[in-house]
């Protein structure tokens, strides 16, 4: 047996899974600039000063794939581990938590001195099928919210 057949890679993962039984899609537009509005929400560590559902979060950096940050949210000890940052563009983190796996996708994109704040987030695993209508609530509830305190905040600055 060679043990040194190399291994196929796994791709990279940068989409929400098109498949999972809970996938919300949101956007807002906010009235600041891009660099405003990218520098808050990838201070990955700060977001507990601006969104009050992030209960506790810690990130050392960098920020770059493959690192991890550990939170609180909505009760949730979450770690998730960052996918894919194009900077200024989109940041994809994910991992799993109480039974669900999730991938989180934002986009961003300046345009008139705007910026429109795309994120997408899909769900899957046996809780998440268990009670897929009242997850999806949930999760467009959560996000929705995210979203409002990020235009307020950048908005604000």
């Amino acid at each position: 047996m060679n043990t040194n057949t190399p291994q196929p890679q796994q791709a990279p993962i940068t989409a929400v899974d098109e498949n999972a039984p809970v996938i919300v899609r949101v956007s807002t537009t906010v009235n600041a600039p891009l660099a405003t509005v990218w520098d808050l929400h990838t201070d990955i560590a700060g977001w507990a000063r601006w969104n009050a559902n992030v209960e506790r979060i810690e990130f050392a950096g960098p920020l770059t794939p493959g690192a991890s940050f550990h939170w609180l949210t909505h009760g949730l000890e979450i770690t998730s581990t960052l996918f894919q940052v194009v900077h200024g563009e989109r940041i994809v983190w994910g991992g799993p938590a109480n039974g669900i796996d999730g991938i989180h996708v934002w986009a961003f994109e300046e345009h008139d001195g705007a910026v429109t704040v795309h994120t997408e987030e899909s769900w899957s695993g046996a809780v998440v099928e268990a009670q897929p209508d009242q997850l999806q609530q949930a999760l467009e509830q959560s996000l929705t919210d995210w979203l409002r305190r990020l235009k307020t905040e950048a908005e604000n600055r």
